[in-house]
């Protein structure tokens, strides 16, 4: 009989989020299931890594019942300690998430769902990454669904070594999908401001807030596409090279 695959299982939102619980449950249906995740939430953590600060693992139990390790660190922590310290050996598969909120345009810089996917890629381990695309009255059912179904095909068929999936779901339910859309990371950005407020000794402090400005009109782009109720799924690498300035830049005889 053949052995099931060995999947690590991870997010950005700290292991009582809800999200991995679904994630964990669906590819559970599919292979053997690890799950190390931080121990806080660290959404927006982009790559950071631990530096000078020690990293903890503890054992998390869910109703009672062994369900995972939590980590003191960020999500690439996650993976990196998962890596050298949990796992006997390398998994078949890393999938990050389910996320609250959308990681599509400039939220994929900034997600760390997709950090954690990434950092999988770059130790050579064919990873994705979900994200619902809702911040409240979240329902994964649906998206867990997805996970397991993209999960299979990836297993199935593998990526290139330097890219993963990074599939972001609308928070609708199933029968109201428009379809599933391969699209590219579109140009919606964050409109951003610093909210001031006063402690009780009168200091300001500062909460960030802002809203996603939607500067995309298509839906081979990420987040018009789940706008439109499609699930977008992206293929991402580690290369930030922008390729096609490459040679404009070097007519700048920058030598000289």
């Amino acid at each position: 009989m053949q052995q099931k695959p060995h999947i690590l299982v991870c997010n950005d939102d700290g292991i009582e989020g809800e999200g991995i619980h679904a994630l964990a449950a669906a590819m559970k249906k599919i292979g053997r299931v690890t799950v190390v995740a931080p121990a806080e939430p660290h959404s927006g953590m982009s790559h950071a890594m631990t530096l000078g600060t020690p990293l903890r693992i503890k054992k998390f139990l869910k109703n009672g019942r062994f369900f995972g390790y939590t980590v003191s660190g960020t999500p690439v922590d996650c993976i990196k300690v998962a890596l050298s310290h949990i796992l006997p050996s390398k998994p078949d598969l890393i999938v990050s998430g389910i996320n609250y909120g959308s990681n599509t345009a400039i939220n994929t810089i900034y997600s760390g769902t997709v950090a954690a996917a990434l950092e999988g890629a770059i130790q050579g381990i064919t990873s994705l990454a979900f994200s619902l695309t809702t911040y409240e009255h979240a329902d994964f059912t649906y998206a867990g669904k997805f996970a397991r179904k993209l999960a299979k095909k990836v297993l199935l068929e593998g990526l290139p070594s330097d890219t993963i999936l990074s599939a972001n779901i609308p928070n609708i339910p199933e029968s109201q999908i428009a379809g599933i859309m391969i699209t590219e990371q579109g140009l919606s950005r964050w409109e951003e401001d610093a909210i001031e407020r006063n402690d009780m000794f009168g200091n300001p402090y500062y909460w960030l807030n802002g809203t996603l400005s939607l500067l995309d009109d298509t839906v081979r782009k990420d987040e018009f596409a789940v706008r439109q109720n499609y699930v977008a799924v992206t293929p991402i690498s580690c290369d930030l090279t922008n390729h096609s300035y490459i040679n404009t830049l070097e007519q700048w005889n920058l030598q000289k």
